[in-house]
C-alpha cells in the first residue's frame, strides 16, 4: 500500500518554498527511477536535463506561460526526446547491451533491422510522436519516486516547446522538449491547492472489468 499512500499524498504543487532545496542524493534517486523505467525496445529514447541555474529558470517562466513555479522550484527536470530515430542511435544501445551481457555485437541484428525498417522511413514528426511517449513513462516514475521521498512536483505540458528548445539548445543535441517537472517543497501557507481534497473518478467509473 506504500505506493498508493505516496500517490494519495502528492498533488500538482502550485507554490514552492524557494528557500528549501532538494538534496543531491534525493535528486539522483528520482533520476535513477526515471533511468530504470521501461521504454519501447529498451532504447531509452529520451534524456533529462536538470535545471538549477536561477537565471535559466527565470528565463523559462515566460516560456511556461508565466508560471512562477518554474522559477521557485528547487529543480526543474526537462524531459526531452530524440527528434528522430537513426541507425546510430539504435545500434548504440544494442551494442552496449551485447557488450555488457558478454554477447557478440550483432547478436540482435535481426531485431534491430526490423526497428530500422519500421522507424527510419517515417518522418521526423512521426518518430517524435513515438519517442515522446517513452518520456512519459520515465516522467511518471520520477513523480512517484519524488512522492515516496515526500518531495513535491508539478507535471507540466503548458509551455512553448519551440522556445524551450531554443533556450536550452536542444535541437543541436538531436532532442526536442516534451515535459517539465518542477520539484521542491510546497509552500503550504500560500498554495491554494495544498488543502484541497484529492478528487479522482470512482474505480467503477474508471475501470471496466471484462470477466
Amino acid at each position: 500500500m506504500a505506493l498508493l499512500d505516496d500517490l494519495t499524498w502528492r498533488y500538482a504543487t502550485k507554490k514552492y518554498d524557494p528557500s528549501k532545496k532538494v538534496s543531491d542524493k534525493d535528486i539522483r534517486t528520482i533520476l535513477e527511477a526515471a533511468r530504470l523505467a521501461p521504454t519501447s525496445s529498451g532504447l531509452q529514447q529520451y534524456r533529462i536535463l536538470v535545471i538549477t541555474n536561477q537565471d535559466i529558470k527565470d528565463k523559462m517562466v515566460p516560456i511556461a506561460a508565466g508560471q512562477q513555479i518554474v522559477a521557485e522550484a528547487s529543480h526543474v527536470l526537462v524531459f526531452a526526446a530524440w527528434d528522430r530515430y537513426t541507425e546510430e542511435r539504435i545500434d548504440e544501445i544494442y551494442n552496449k547491451t551485447t557488450d555488457q551481457r558478454g554477447l557478440p555485437r550483432g547478436r540482435f541484428s535481426s531485431y534491430t533491422d526490423k526497428l530500422k525498417n519500421l522507424y527510419l522511413p517515417q518522418t521526423e514528426d512521426e518518430n517524435f510522436v513515438h519517442t515522446a511517449r517513452q518520456a512519459y513513462i520515465g516522467f511518471s516514475l520520477a513523480i512517484a519516486q519524488a512522492a515516496e521521498l515526500r518531495i513535491d512536483s508539478t507535471p507540466m505540458e503548458g509551455f512553448s516547446n519551440h522556445e524551450l528548445d531554443e533556450l536550452l539548445h536542444l535541437r543541436t543535441e538531436g532532442l526536442r522538449s516534451v515535459l517539465l517537472l518542477p520539484i521542491g517543497y510546497r509552500d503550504t501557507d500560500n498554495d491554494w491547492l495544498a488543502s484541497m481534497k484529492k478528487v479522482r473518478n470512482d474505480i467503477n467509473d474508471f475501470v471496466k472489468f471484462l470477466d
